[in-house]
Parts: structure tokens; sequence; C-alpha cells
């Protein structure tokens, strides 16, 4: 039992990131903690062989998305970003007219990415809000690889056609 716990605290903050992303970032701790438990019954079917991190995120995908389909919230949720908004030690804070800059455009691109369709929203946020490589993207998202390859490339351009069609308005 502790070990499990040990193992969660390490993929906690990814886990609530990835429930966030997937279109769950009202109720992402809930998500987390039932997908946590759902684990837990199904450590019997994991393979010791098998990396732990894509097996135990997959589910927090799967649980995120079911209820994303239950709730029929398709638009207008919130995506929270992967990035850590604190300063770094050493570092300037940054000015307020900055600061405003980038929460402009973390809402560009949050709105940007919400109106993606979710096949490609998923795999953007998995390979470039959560650091995810191309294999533990295809884990989480149960796909093969090539098709994380291609709905991410087809992702970000949708993006970038969204995001200068937000800047030319």
């Amino acid at each position: 039992m502790d070990a499990y716990a040990a193992l969660l605290g390490l993929h906690q903050d990814a886990a609530r990131r990835l429930a966030a992303v997937l279109g769950s970032a009202g109720d992402a701790d809930e998500v987390v903690q039932d997908a946590f438990v759902k684990a837990w019954y199904a450590l019997g079917r994991f393979r010791r062989e098998a990396p732990f991190r894509p097996w135990l995120l997959r589910i927090v995908a799967n649980e995120a998305r079911n209820r994303r389909r239950a709730a029929g919230r398709r638009a207008g949720h919130e995506l929270r970003f992967a990035t850590d908004r604190a300063v770094a030690p050493g570092e300037a804070a940054p000015s307020p007219e900055a600061a405003v800059l980038v929460t402009e455009a973390r809402r560009s691109v949050a709105a940007a990415l919400a109106g993606l369709p979710d096949a490609l929203r998923d795999a953007v946020a998995c390979r470039h809000l959560l650091g995810l490589d191309e294999r533990e993207t295809a884990a989480v998202l149960g796909v093969p690889r090539g098709t994380v390859k291609s709905r991410t490339a087809r992702g970000l351009r949708r993006l970038e056609r969204a995001l200068e069609g937000g800047h030319r308005g």
C-alpha cells in the first residue's frame, strides 16, 4: 500500500494536468482520485515489465474522457496549462505588462485548443502540455504511435491557423 501511494505521489501532478486538459478541468482532482482507485483494483492486470506512468495515465485519460462524454461538455470548458506559473529562484518577476500578455496568450491558446476535435486536442495536450513522448502518448490514448504523430501534426496546424486568425481580426 505504501509503495502504491509513493508511485501515485510521483505521478499525481501529471495525472491532474492530464485530467484538466482532456476536459475535466473543474473536477480534475475527482477524476484523478477515481482513476487512482480504478488503477488500484486493476493492479493485477498491470504487466510488471511495462512502464507504470503510461499505464496509470491511460486510466486517468479514460476516466476524464468518460466524464467528458457523460457530461456532454463539448466546448466551453476551461483548460489548465502544464506550465508552472511560479518564478524560478533568482529570476526577476515579470512586469505587469508582460504578465498580461502571457495571460492573454494562454487564453488564446486555451480557446484554440478547446476548439479542436477531441482526438487532436488530446494528442496535442499529451505531447506539448504534459511533455509525454510519442510512445507514452500512444499508450495513454490507446492508439498507435503513427496516429499520435498524425493527430499531433494536424492539431498543431489547426492551432496555428486558429491563432493566426485571432491575431488578424
